[in-house]
């Protein structure tokens, strides 16, 4: 697809300085700029590149005070970064086709109520009694199992897999091969052995929220596991039995959280992230890559390590830990030289 800068600031409500004129089709990286390209500067580190791209428009906050000229048409917009996902979502809408209809192979229980505009590829399954809002879009392989609601324009991708009683909002995306309600780690030692506890509960995916590639929700032992709206979790996240998740929070890859854990709203959690179980966690608080949480987290704040200490506290404790060696040698040799001291004291 072709736009014009000035069509593009039209979507944005951008205010346009250069040729209005200008058409791009595709997109690049500020540092990979190409002529027939839009690409945008949101971080102050990459502004040097914005003065020797070669894309011909480029997208910056309405702020922006450029040091020199910038060869690109530029448009200022609020928020860069927001605006491109504005135009990305515009473009894909109109580059992937819409699929509609109910594949012959897909298997549909008797007793299910399917909403309008659906899309149910080949070999889905949508179990007893499950219900499906309107303009849904069911990839090939997806699993729906009985009684399970899913409300209106919501995506599920290929072998998307959601246990019996499960409650997906509007607007959800499971990306390919996510669990949703499989049974919680829960497990009674009897002895040597193990008793498997029954999990009775269910998960609820609450409106807007999106789940990665293979990522996994368990279902609660009692009540609900939840996740609240807006939620975004990445690939390959671990969701434990009745966690529950705030809204707005965010979860990079690999994030593991234990059961019963309260997470509050618009939290971010950098990929690795552990969790201990039954732990509170405030409302705007950031984790680091690969910290590990073992207490309450009772205020915003941001964390690092493990266990996960304030992050300046952190960067102090780094800068230590090349110096771990060398500092213990000098000890070792402070400590031979107050023991020889002692030794001349008691002499005398």
């Amino acid at each position: 697809m072709e736009f014009s800068a000035q069509q593009i600031a039209g979507f944005l409500n951008g205010t346009i300085e250069g040729d209005p004129d200008v058409k791009v089709y595709n997109f690049s990286k500020i540092e990979e700029g190409k002529p027939g390209t839009l690409t945008f500067l949101a971080n102050p580190k990459y502004e040097h590149y914005i003065y020797t791209t070669k894309a011909s428009v480029v997208l910056v906050n309405e702020d922006f005070s450029p040091t020199e000229p910038i060869p690109s048409t530029v448009i200022r917009v609020p928020n860069a970064y927001a605006a491109l996902a504005i135009l990305l979502n515009i473009v894909e809408q109109h580059k992937h086709k819409q699929h509609v209809g109910i594949d012959s192979t897909a298997f549909i229980s008797p007793s299910a109520q399917i909403g309008e505009n659906e899309y149910i590829g080949h070999f889905a399954y949508i179990g007893e009694n499950a219900k499906i809002g309107k303009n849904c879009r069911i990839y090939p392989y997806a699993y729906v199992g009985d009684n399970v609601t899913i409300g209106d324009n919501c995506i599920l991708y290929p072998h998307v897999t959601i246990y019996e009683g499960c409650v997906v909002g509007n607007h959800c995306i499971l990306h390919a091969g996510a669990v949703i309600g499989a049974d919680g780690f829960g497990f009674a030692p009897e002895g040597e052995l193990y008793k498997k506890i029954p999990q009775l509960g269910n998960v609820i995916l609450e409106d807007e929220v999106e789940i990665g590639a293979n990522t996994t929700i368990d279902r609660a032992v009692m009540d609900s596991t939840i996740i609240h709206k807006g939620v975004k979790l990445d690939n390959l996240v671990q969701i434990a039995h009745n966690v529950e998740v705030g809204e707005n929070t965010v979860m990079a890859a690999q994030v593991g959280i234990a059961g019963s854990t309260k997470i509050g709203k618009h939290c971010m959690f950098g990929g690795q992230v552990g969790l201990a179980g039954h732990i509170k966690i405030a409302d705007h608080v950031t984790f680091g890559a690969q910290s590990g949480v073992i207490s309450d987290i009772k205020e915003a704040t941001t964390l690092l390590g493990a266990p996960a200490i304030h992050a300046k506290d952190f960067m102090r404790s780094s800068a230590i830990f090349n110096r771990l060696p060398e500092m213990y040698r000098t000890m070792g040799n402070l400590q031979r030289e107050i023991e020889e001291l002692k030794k001349l004291i008691n002499k005398e």
